[in-house]
């Protein structure tokens, strides 16, 4: 049995690869649910994160079909932008933020086993859910807080509650479009190497989880 253990570098064969891709799955189907909090922000983060994500595979591994999932899904994202666009009249809900989740997660782990500089690819262009998500809890579990109860401490709650869904929305699409796809797009064609890229991409995203105070409670 073959699991990614460690994306982006060599997969590790075996039980403790298979944990360590349980555990990466487990938590992207929750940050991704976590994240879900305000209208628009899943959609746009499926369909920059997929289209990115596809592009790069062609150019990464063309002919081997990877793009083919990707595009599917962040396709099907745009139609359910159309109703979750703010002010949103349909919503994903815990069912549909965690099969998003679920299947960023095996992307990424398919694309790793596939070629490893792709899935440091995927981990970048994820940064905007997983630097948040991971700093809030982090903080949080610091705090001895009762991490498995709701809250809204999240930065992109905070950007909300002062800017509006809208504008937090747009501000993702535009990291991940103007800032993560480009350094993805760095590693994916060896320019950078993928730890240095992961490093140079959520560096900025760490730093502006610590201004807008992820983590205290709005």
């Amino acid at each position: 049995m073959v699991a990614v253990a460690s994306v982006g570098v060599t997969p590790v064969a075996g039980i403790t690869g298979a944990a360590l891709a349980v555990v990466f799955v487990a938590w992207l189907i929750n940050l991704t649910n976590f994240m879900d909090g305000i209208d628009g922000i899943a959609g746009v983060q499926t369909l920059t994160v997929c289209a990115a994500g596809a592009a790069l595979s062609q150019v990464v591994a063309p002919g081997s079909g990877l793009w083919i999932e990707p595009a599917v899904l962040g396709a099907a994202s745009i139609g359910f932008l159309i109703w979750n666009w703010p002010p949103a009249r349909v919503f994903m809900g815990d069912v549909g933020s965690g099969y998003v989740g679920f299947m960023v997660a095996v992307l990424t782990l398919r694309a790793a086993l596939a070629a490893p500089v792709l899935g440091w690819c995927w981990l970048i262009l994820s940064g905007v859910f997983i630097v948040d998500a991971t700093f809030t809890l982090a903080r949080r579990i610091a705090r001895r807080d009762r991490v498995f109860e709701a809250h809204r401490s999240h930065a992109y709650q905070h950007l909300a509650l002062a800017w509006g869904h809208r504008p937090v929305t747009l501000l993702v699409a535009a990291i991940n479009v103007c800032w993560l796809t480009p350094v993805a797009a760095l590693v994916a064609l060896s320019h950078v190497s993928g730890p240095a890229g992961l490093l140079l991409a959520y560096l900025p995203l760490l730093a502006g989880a610590v201004r807008f105070r992820a983590g205290d409670p709005c």
